[in-house]
């Protein structure tokens, strides 16, 4: 797995490498989020640096999504009640592409 495309100039660790997270904007008592973290669009180039002509191989690309409400925020909000304990009120969408398939 490759990190290719980073929204908002974040870079990797010093020392695990990982990417930061982009942060969160979600206001559960409201059921609400701002869209200002993130990045509307993204693009790049990029070659496989550990590319086999002679090996199969499949790609595809990953986004993950800026956090949200989830809908038992909005329901929450909505009758007026509170979430069990342990309820999830926020999600983090992701998008997959249809993969390509590199066959020698």
């Amino acid at each position: 797995m490759f990190d290719v495309a980073v929204s908002d100039d974040r870079k990797p660790g010093f020392f695990n490498k990982k990417i930061p997270d982009v942060g969160s904007t979600v206001d559960i008592k409201d059921a609400s989020y701002t869209n200002t973290i993130g990045d509307a669009l993204l693009s790049t180039v990029w070659t496989d640096p550990e590319f086999d002509a002679n090996q199969k191989a499949f790609y595809y690309a990953r986004v993950i999504e800026i956090p949200t409400p989830r809908w038992t925020a909005y329901d929450q909000k909505a009758y007026g009640v509170t979430a069990p304990k342990g309820t999830a009120l926020v999600v983090q969408d992701r998008a997959y592409t249809s993969p390509i398939w590199y066959t020698p």
